[in-house]
C-alpha cells in the first residue's frame, strides 16, 4: 500500500510538472510572439517624412503611384502634418494619443486639377479615415477604420 501511494504521488507530481510547463508555455508563447510588435509600436512619428509606396483597399485592390516622391507626408513635432499629394499641397493637425493610434484633423488642401492616373482623389478621400499606424521593417503602414484599407509608405530622404 505504501509503494502504491508513493507511485501515485510521483505520478501526480510528474503530471503537475507537465501541467505547469504547459501553462507557462501557453502564457509566455503569445508574449514572445508579440515582442517584435511591441518594439515596433513605440516608433514615434514626430520629425519623420514618408513617401507613398502603395495603397491597398479593403476590397484587395492595390494602387501604386507612378512616382513615389509626388506623394509625401511629413509629421512635424508641432503637431502639423504637411503633405504633397501629387500636384497639390496639404497641411493639417495630426495626433497620436496612444501608441499606434493616429488621427488627422481637417486639412487645408490646394485644389489644382491633377493629371489622369493621379492618386490624389483617393488619398484625400482616405486620409481622414486613418485610425492607426505601424512602423515595421522601416515602413509606415496607416490603417483606416472599418478595414477600409492600408496605405504603405517608405522613408523619404
Amino acid at each position: 500500500m505504501v509503494q502504491y501511494r508513493r507511485a501515485l504521488a510521483r505520478r501526480n507530481i510528474a503530471g503537475l510538472a507537465r501541467f505547469s510547463t504547459l501553462l507557462a508555455l501557453l502564457i509566455l508563447a503569445p508574449l514572445a510572439a508579440c515582442a517584435p510588435f511591441v518594439a515596433q509600436q513605440d516608433a514615434r512619428l514626430e520629425g519623420t517624412s514618408w513617401k507613398l509606396a502603395r495603397f491597398q483597399g479593403g476590397d484587395g485592390a492595390v494602387l501604386e503611384p507612378d512616382e513615389r516622391s509626388k506623394y509625401t507626408l511629413t509629421f512635424g513635432a508641432d503637431g502639423v502634418m504637411r503633405a504633397r499629394i501629387d500636384c497639390n499641397r496639404a497641411s493639417g493637425a495630426w495626433k497620436s494619443a496612444d501608441a499606434r493610434q493616429l488621427e488627422f484633423g481637417p486639412m487645408a488642401i490646394t485644389r489644382a486639377q491633377c493629371p489622369p492616373g493621379s492618386l490624389h482623389d483617393q488619398l484625400v478621400k482616405q486620409l481622414p479615415y486613418v485610425r492607426s499606424y505601424l512602423v515595421k521593417d522601416g515602413r509606415l503602414f496607416l490603417s483606416m477604420m472599418a478595414d477600409a484599407g492600408t496605405i504603405e509608405f517608405e522613408p523619404a530622404p
